[in-house]
């Protein structure tokens, strides 16, 4: 094999390590993204009082979960984007697993909207905020 074949192949290597390190580093930062004030912490004792009333957003998810570090951000922007319209909360279901249990929750991150208490939409993955704040208004108006 000849030099013109190991140039490109040592290039392409190169940019996927730099791709790769790029991603780590985005994801690594995102576990130190602050939450929003906007945006409540539930536990077990305090998630059927705070869905009672209004439209609530909760997201479960754990600290393990890659696509939950990715899915966070994206709440704490709708948190300050839709905190005088609904109530947009988090659970971690590694401390608070009743509830996560009673709902079925098998896949994280979840996303369900609860409109008085009763559960409207369930959203299963990473959603965009445009995806959000739509099935947020779509539960305000309902």
């Amino acid at each position: 094999m000849n030099l013109y074949f190991w140039i490109p192949v040592a290039i392409l290597l190169i940019l996927l390590i730099a791709a790769f390190y790029k991603k780590y580093k985005l994801l690594k930062n995102m576990e130190q993204t602050p939450n929003s004030t906007h945006l409540l912490e539930l536990t077990d004792a305090t998630f059927k009082k705070t869905i009672q009333k209004g439209v609530t957003l909760v997201d479960f998810w754990a600290p393990w979960c890659m696509p939950c570090k990715i899915q966070g951000p994206i709440v704490n922007e709708v948190a300050e984007l839709m905190h005088d319209k609904a109530t947009i909360t988090k659970l971690n279901i590694d401390l608070h697993k009743r509830t996560a249990s009673e709902l079925g929750i098998r896949s994280i991150p979840t996303i369900i909207i609860f409109k008085d208490g009763k559960p409207l939409t369930k959203l299963v993955g990473a959603k965009t905020k445009n995806i959000l704040t739509k099935a947020l208004n779509d539960a305000l108006k309902g």
